[in-house]
């Protein structure tokens, strides 16, 4: 054990000789490691991070949770034209599945709307998000109020004018103020702020509720109408705990089939989403941007490898007199081809590590520029950045170790001489 902490020991002395004695051959040669592991390591980064940052913005909802509407949240086989004829689910829909569907925790109707201004008195708030939804949403999604309340079922079911704000949108219409009980004005109809949702924070794919008010569905409904295909309706629903999602998915789904007389053999008019297949698409894409940025930062890799290599063999052909004396004094050829193959190492690990550096670098002015999205460079991402330096300079240090290791002795002093 002593002797390879020895041997590491002198190959790390002569790495660090090589990059002081020959500073601009060693870091042209390492360049390419630095550039490969930058933009490996910067690719990983930068695909953690926006996988982290959508899969984010739907971490208020369980994966279990089931969204029904004539669109899809994935590929399908079903023509564009054919979805274009699908209706809308309703509320009548709603209802009846509220009443008849088992093992339901929770069902939602919601009704996505376009954006719209919001006033109180002489302030105006524009392109602010409405969520036109059922009472039961407020559970589904775990909301949390700063406060006063969200509406409850009979405000719900009367379409009662009362609305909730995000933390923005108060502040905004506000200021230090009070909302509550206060009329603000929407759609050209007074609504009473009964409560104010915590602060949630910005994102980066505007799934942020602080730019958003709540009202009951059926306001929506008086405004837009049932068949407005301007709007999107939905149904979400939670399944109850332990609950076997295939099976629940198929009742639901032969429920509504029956609701709305679809005969057998025909096809649904209507998809029925799980947020898991949207976050295992979301897996499925950033696993491919992943496997892309490594065939491209494999080249600069390749290009690395041969750098280290060729320090190497420079470093072989320059010590070849050091070789002989070793071994004319009882060095194995053990003992030299470690002593080879760990500088290289070595000297791989260093380049790899400015390139990290360079990420990190990268990721706090990444970060500053976005402003809300944050830019990660993870442990682990770390890890992988220093064990491929460390099989880079391991494969490119194999073959110049291996001729230093097999060198004759008596030949190696003469020709060092």
């Amino acid at each position: 054990m002593l002797i390879y902490l020895r041997v590491l020991r002198e190959s790390f002395n002569f790495a660090i000789n090589a990059l002081k004695n020959n500073k601009l051959r060693t870091f042209l040669s390492l360049l390419g490691v630095t550039i490969g592991i930058f933009s490996i390591i910067g690719v990983l980064a930068a695909v953690d991070s926006l996988e982290r940052e959508i899969k984010g913005s739907l971490s208020a909802l369980d994966n279990s949770t089931i969204i029904v509407m004539r669109f899809s949240f994935g590929p399908t086989d079903i023509p564009q034209w054919k979805r274009q004829q699908f209706p809308d689910v309703s509320y009548d829909e709603y209802q009846f599945l509220k009443r008849n569907l088992p093992n339901t925790e929770s069902i939602s109707f919601t009704i996505g709307v376009p954006d719209e201004s919001i006033k109180y008195q002489d302030v105006t708030s524009t392109g602010v998000g409405v969520g036109a939804i059922t009472h039961e949403y407020y559970d589904i999604e775990a909301l949390e109020l700063e406060e006063g309340r969200f509406f409850n079922e009979s405000e719900s079911v009367s379409g009662s004018p009362v609305i909730v704000l995000g933390h923005e949108i108060a502040n905004n219409l506000f200021g230090g103020l009070n909302p509550l009980g206060k009329e603000v004005r929407l759609y050209g109809r007074k609504l009473t702020v009964i409560g104010v949702l915590k602060k949630q924070g910005a994102s980066l794919f505007g799934g942020s509720r602080d730019g958003q008010v709540f009202i009951p569905a059926n306001i929506a409904r008086r405004v837009y109408g049932d068949n407005n295909k301007g709007v999107f309706p939905q149904l979400i629903l939670k399944p109850e705990d332990d609950v076997d999602n295939a099976e629940y998915m198929a009742v639901l789904e032969q429920r509504l089939r029956n609701y709305r007389g679809i005969k057998p053999g025909d096809i649904n008019n209507f998809f029925v989403n799980q947020l898991q297949g949207f976050a295992d698409l979301i897996d499925n894409i950033t696993g491919q941007l992943n496997f892309i940025g490594l065939i491209i930062s494999g080249f600069s890799l390749l290009v690395g490898g041969f750098g280290i290599a060729n320090i190497m063999f420079v470093s072989v052909k320059e010590r070849t007199n050091l070789i002989g004396i070793q071994k004319s004094l009882g060095a194995k050829n053990k003992f030299i081809l470690f002593q080879f193959l760990f500088e290289a190492i070595i000297l791989a690990v260093i380049g790899g590590l400015v390139g990290l550096g360079l990420v990190w670098l990268g990721s706090i002015a990444a970060s500053q520029f976005t402003g809300d999205f944050e830019f990660v460079l993870s442990s682990w991402n770390m890890f992988i950045g220093t064990a491929v330096s460390a099989v880079i300079g391991l494969i490119s240090g194999i073959i110049p170790a291996i001729s230093a290791s097999k060198l004759d002795p008596v030949e190696a002093i003469r020709t060092g001489m």
